[in-house]
């Protein structure tokens, strides 16, 4: 599964996974800090909340165009340094009065900049990386590599971020206000160690950094053919096609931050007793990643030291998931947030076995290209939409249930659980096949700037999310979730219609 990459490969990821647990930790509690240190409305609150994550993904264009002229390991240092002075004026308190308020709108700015710098141009050496044609064919396979190590940093942040809190207030006696910088906080850290990562191994991957002087060497044994301006504008024309169908995805994948949550928060069953606890709690989570991972590397190594490492880890996590059931008796209290946890589980446990089975595929010769594996994942997204539909039949509206309180309708908690297991099959199709496929067709003289694209896409998408709350009231909720069947399965057409010129620069 690991075999065959790019050494660089890793400790980019590495990097990366440190930012995002430090991001995703901030993200965890931010919405809350606005209103409980500032007093803001919800309203207003969450327009600082989702136009901060809109600009998070709109400045990689600015900071891909910059890294096309500059370099793209430079861009990558200098959006830590700018990051890090971001979050550590988030994590000094300040109080809640106007300079407050103006320090931490600065503090955005500087976080989503530096994100801009950071994000997409790392993951433009990480494509650089499979240029050379030894590794090209490997370009897929490592991406889901990369998502992964997001995505770590994304399962473990909400409870890292509640228990730090929780630390600050109850042994170092910090109101609840304060706490929230402790989590803030943490983001510097992670920052810190980033940094380290990527300097201690960049000799692993400082051929891709970019900028005029390494051009040439960079070009060294690079399968990257010269373009025409006609080919050039092909490969720009088919770009903008997926992004435009991204648009759609993120529109509707993002609702587990919004219209599903406000489903866990408002129709989902409220306790869970017995085994139907052990979803909730994150070690069980964990444990089962090591058995998926376990269960690769005992029937993929080549030694018995190894297969018998990998049994122990088997024995052992199962040993503790049985321990963690007998212990499993009373009863816990669902909050809408925890579902949170499900999507990033997923990603980590399912990418192995989605290289196998696009490995399998390859070596049949019948791996479908990254546009057909984007169209298909807009299909399932769009399944497991039909599953919340399915789901929501008989329910009241939202305001009828806002009126009805506990003499509502509810449903159990393994339907989002089972939503959110389709719609991640649907992202790990889309959107690691997505970077993929921007840092194999970009030219090469616009990569930094076509990678920006692909964030603008997941802006626009992010910004598009609110059709969710907009919906959200009088209508019937099977017509809220058929909106977003029908828009994901009409991206899907269209992304079909347009296979055969995506397919042609691949």
């Amino acid at each position: 599964m690991f075999e065959g990459q790019p050494k660089g490969l890793y400790a980019l990821a590495l990097a990366n996974t440190g930012e995002r647990f430090g991001y995703y930790t901030m993200i965890a509690v931010f919405a809350l800090f606005l209103r409980a240190n500032f007093g803001l409305t919800p309203g207003v609150a969450g327009t600082i909340y989702s136009s901060f994550l809109m600009f998070v993904y709109f400045f990689p264009l600015i900071g891909g165009m910059m890294a096309d002229r500059f370099g793209f390991g430079r861009m990558v240092t200098a959006g830590i340094v700018i990051m890090f002075a971001g979050y550590l004026l988030l994590s000094i308190p300040l109080g809640g009065d106007t300079v407050a308020l103006v320090t931490m709108l600065a503090s955005l700015v500087a976080i989503g900049f530096g994100t801009g710098l950071f994000k997409g141009n790392l993951q433009v050496m990480v494509g650089d990386l499979y240029n050379e044609q030894r590794f090209a064919d490997k370009r897929d396979a490592g991406f889901s590599i990369f998502y992964m190590a997001i995505n770590i940093g994304a399962l473990f942040a909400p409870t890292a971020a509640i228990r730090i809190m929780e630390w600050a207030q109850h042994s170092l006696g910090y109101s609840e206000n304060d706490s929230y910088h402790f989590a803030f906080a943490v983001a510097c850290a992670s920052l810190i160690l980033s940094i380290a990562i990527y300097y201690a191994f960049r000799s692993t991957f400082r051929h891709v950094e970019g900028g005029r002087k390494k051009a040439g060497a960079a070009a060294a044994g690079s399968s990257e053919p010269e373009l025409t301006k006609e080919e050039t504008s092909q490969r720009i024309v088919a770009l903008v096609l997926v992004y435009a169908v991204v648009i759609f995805f993120w529109m509707a994948f993002h609702q587990n931050g919004l219209s599903l949550t406000f489903f866990a928060n408002e129709f989902t069953e409220k306790t869970a007793t017995g085994a139907d606890t052990m979803p909730f709690d994150v070690i069980n989570l964990v444990m089962i990643i090591f058995i998926v991972y376990a269960l690769f590397s005992l029937f993929q190594s080549k030694t018995s030291r190894g297969k018998g490492v990998a049994a122990a880890v088997i024995v052992a996590a199962a040993a503790v998931l049985g321990y963690k059931y007998t212990q499993a008796t009373g009863t816990i209290d669902i909050s809408a947030p925890i579902f949170q946890q499900f999507n990033p589980f997923y990603v980590v446990a399912l990418t192995p076995v989605s290289m196998a089975i696009f490995g399998a595929l390859a070596r049949s010769g019948k791996e479908p290209k990254a546009p057909r594996k984007i169209a298909y994942g807009m299909v399932v997204a769009a399944a497991a939409f039909l599953m919340m539909l399915v789901a929501s039949m008989g329910l009241n509206t939202p305001n009828e249930q806002a009126a009805a309180g506990e003499a509502g309708t509810f449903v159990s908690p393994y339907w989002l659980i089972s939503v959110y297991l389709v719609l991640t099959f649907g992202e790990l199709l889309l959107s690691p096949m997505g970077i993929s496929f921007v840092t194999k067709v970009a030219p090469p003289k616009y990569k930094g700037m076509m990678m920006g694209g692909w964030f603008v896409s997941t802006a626009i998408g992010n910004q598009l999310v609110l059709v969710g709350g907009v919906l959200w009231g009088d209508l019937p909720l099977t017509m809220v979730w058929g909106v977003f069947i029908a828009v994901c399965l009409v991206a899907a057409l269209f992304m079909f219609a347009m296979m055969k010129r995506l397919e042609k620069v691949c």
